[in-house]
């Protein structure tokens, strides 16, 4: 078995030679591909890794092509703390995309009610003035949950796993960060001295460009939203996209870009496994058939099983039966426009006193939209400079629906693409958590969004099934589900 990298106990799971399994991945997204390549470091080069995707690899990560530059119109941003897309981006030999500076407002629908200016300071000096020391209370919260959080990498690199989201987020914050899956955002600020005024005119808006809802959704979700906020944030060279293809072939994985039709379980003896059968776009697959059935010892299924993603998977055959996972994926519109912006829509006649990058916007029953923002492409050369508003430019608009054409013909624009995703869960305070473990070697890797959507949650979740079903293949329960992790891996060193 290939050792595990970054841990100083890699040298246990070498030890152990598994018999040889057959894993299956099903979608190609960050969490998908992240699987395959955990899968293959730990149960080694000589097992076959399939991986199922039925349309693009990178799933919501992905780009659109105009005049001639790719631009994001998915998953566009990584925070510096993101450890494993960090590691990935190192082992995969990519870039960081130059950042290219640029200022933010938020728009209510009337006015600018806060805009930040080229002095640091000075929005500091702005921010106390308007809000007194709510925004250092909502700061310290933050790095707080952050720091927590930070733990997941020392307990994963240690080799241990959780069955459930529950469990992981016990392990990492206590019933604290349980409790803030359940209950609103908004009334653990207010909790903590943060004053309405700085949730309506900053935090509001802040959810609304990431996740396109408001202050209601539960606090946990809302902390990992506000810390992909601040300023130390970053992308890849190319696209991000990249990391899902180049896991994928550092895995050296069998990518099938097949639909998934159905799943049932097959018991073979005391073993558990399952007939995945799959149909390809073009009608056959690498095996020459129209349908691919195959026996999989662990499949892990790395795409959203809600109803309102419409994944297309039958599960045939289960006992008990196996029932919709709750809650539903919000639709949220990502239009590319090329063009002018009207600035006197903000309040600004001469597009040459418009100074801002990115318009954030607050909850107000008018506004069609929730953010805009003038775009670099994934590619940034060296001499590269940000449009002016005067120019024509390339920009990306959040909306709850597509825009209407009222809306784009007051712009004068060159083209429009536009993308609809479901993007991220309905976030409500009482949904509860998705399983990790749907049935014996079948894992569910979309679950975690629930407590959390990004790039980096998707990562944590696919290391933590790839070493949860290692140790379910191996009858390791000692590594699962262990309390008191910090005292324990103190003890081992």
């Amino acid at each position: 078995v290939s050792h595990v990298h970054s841990s100083p106990f890699s040298h246990f799971f070498s030890v152990i030679a598994p018999v040889l399994c057959a894993p299956a991945v099903v979608g190609a997204g960050i969490g998908g591909s992240a699987t395959a390549h955990f899968l293959r470091q730990h149960f080694g080069s000589e097992v076959q890794v399939d991986v199922f995707e039925k349309g693009a690899v990178g799933g919501r990560l992905a780009t659109v092509t105009v005049n001639h530059n790719d631009y994001e119109s998915g998953g566009s941003i990584i925070h510096s703390l993101n450890l494993h897309m960090q590691e990935f981006v190192k082992q995969l030999g990519l870039k960081y995309r130059r950042s290219v500076a640029g200022k933010t407002a938020v728009f209510n629908g009337e006015d600018m009610i806060l805009e930040e200016t080229d002095w640091y300071l000075l929005d500091l000096f702005r921010l106390w003035w308007r809000y007194g020391i709510s925004f250092i209370r909502l700061q310290m919260w933050v790095e707080e949950i952050m720091e927590k959080f930070m733990r997941i990498y020392k307990y994963q690199a240690h080799g241990y796993a959780f069955s459930s989201v529950e469990e992981l987020l016990d392990s990492l914050g206590g019933s604290g960060f349980i409790n803030m899956t359940r209950r609103p955002l908004s009334n653990s600020l207010l909790e903590l001295g943060v004053s309405q005024r700085f949730i309506d005119e900053v935090i509001e808006p802040v959810m609304r460009v990431n996740y396109g809802q408001n202050v209601s959704i539960p606090a946990f979700v809302g902390a990992v939203s506000l810390a992909g906020a601040q300023n130390n944030l970053w992308a890849v060279e190319g696209g991000n996209k990249l990391v899902c293809s180049g896991l994928l072939k550092m895995a050296n994985a069998n990518l099938l870009q097949a639909q998934v039709s159905s799943i049932s379980p097959v018991y073979t003896g005391a073993v558990h496994r399952s007939r995945i059968l799959a149909t390809c776009n073009l009608g056959i697959l690498q095996s020459g058939y129209k349908h691919h059935k195959n026996l999989y010892d662990i499949v892990v299924l790395a795409t959203p099983l809600q109803a309102s993603v419409r994944s297309g998977i039958r599960f045939q055959g289960f006992t008990p039966a196996f029932e919709e996972l709750p809650g539903n994926y919000h639709s949220t519109v990502a239009t590319i426009v090329h063009g002018y912006l009207n600035t006197s829509f903000f309040g600004f006649p001469d597009p040459r006193l418009f100074p801002f990058a990115s318009v954030l916007t607050t909850e107000t029953l008018d506004l069609f939209f929730n953010s805009v923002a003038s775009v670099c492409p994934v590619n940034i050369s060296t001499g590269f400079r940000r449009k002016q508003p005067q120019e024509a430019g390339v920009y990306k608009v959040f909306s709850p629906q597509p825009l209407d054409k009222i809306f784009l013909t007051s712009q004068s624009y060159y083209s429009v693409q536009v993308t609809e995703w479901q993007a991220y869960p309905c976030y409500g305070s009482n949904q509860g958590l998705s399983p990790v473990e749907l049935h014996p070697n079948l894992y569910y890797l979309n679950g975690i969004e629930l407590a959390g959507s990004a790039m980096e949650m998707s990562s944590v979740a696919a290391k933590n099934i790839a070493l949860l079903a290692y140790h379910r293949w191996n009858r390791q329960t000692d590594m699962v589900d262990q309390k008191d992790l910090m005292h324990r891996i103190k003890t081992e060193l």
